[in-house]
């Protein structure tokens, strides 16, 4: 992601979100050196993933697929490549805030190993008031000897 890409971002966010975070926000988050990157479609900007780094944990900000690439798995190597980046740079830990309401996130988050571990109330902004975010976590290590038990073709014992 560069600064030339805040436009496009910030249609796709508008788009896609109710409340969306400004053009602004984005500026911000590549000035301060966030791990901020964009999926390129053939066809333009097809989502964006921005996330912190420090203390040995990642915060996943913003995560977004543009509409009609939804359920192409497109979110899901977003995140792995986030995940990836944050164990690279030696982050044992990665959380997030979702809304409750956001089952797609929901189902994605879950299938890649995150637990959740709390919730803020009243987090988000909501038509009529404000809405609770369920607080996901997982470990990096874990995760990553998941992938690799996958890829060897080890399942889990039940």
């Amino acid at each position: 992601m560069v600064e030339s890409d805040v436009g496009a971002i910030s249609d796709l966010e508008n788009l896609s979100y109710m409340f969306p975070w400004g053009a602004g926000i984005f500026r911000d988050c590549l000035r301060v050196g966030y791990t901020c990157r964009i999926v390129e479609s053939p066809d333009g900007l097809g989502g964006y993933g921005i996330m912190s780094m420090g203390a040995g944990e990642a915060h996943i900000l913003n995560i977004c697929v543009r509409a009609d690439l939804r359920g192409q798995n497109v979110g899901r190597r977003l995140m792995t490549w986030l995940l990836d980046e944050a164990r690279r740079a030696g982050q044992s830990w990665v959380f997030l805030e979702v809304r409750p309401s956001n089952r797609p996130a929901l189902l994605l988050y879950e299938s890649l190993g995150f637990a959740q571990v709390g919730l803020r109330r009243g987090y988000y902004q909501a038509v009529g008031g404000r809405e609770d975010a369920i607080v996901y976590r997982l470990d990096l290590d874990a995760w990553a000897a998941a992938r690799e038990r996958a890829a060897n073709g080890v399942r889990p014992a039940r």
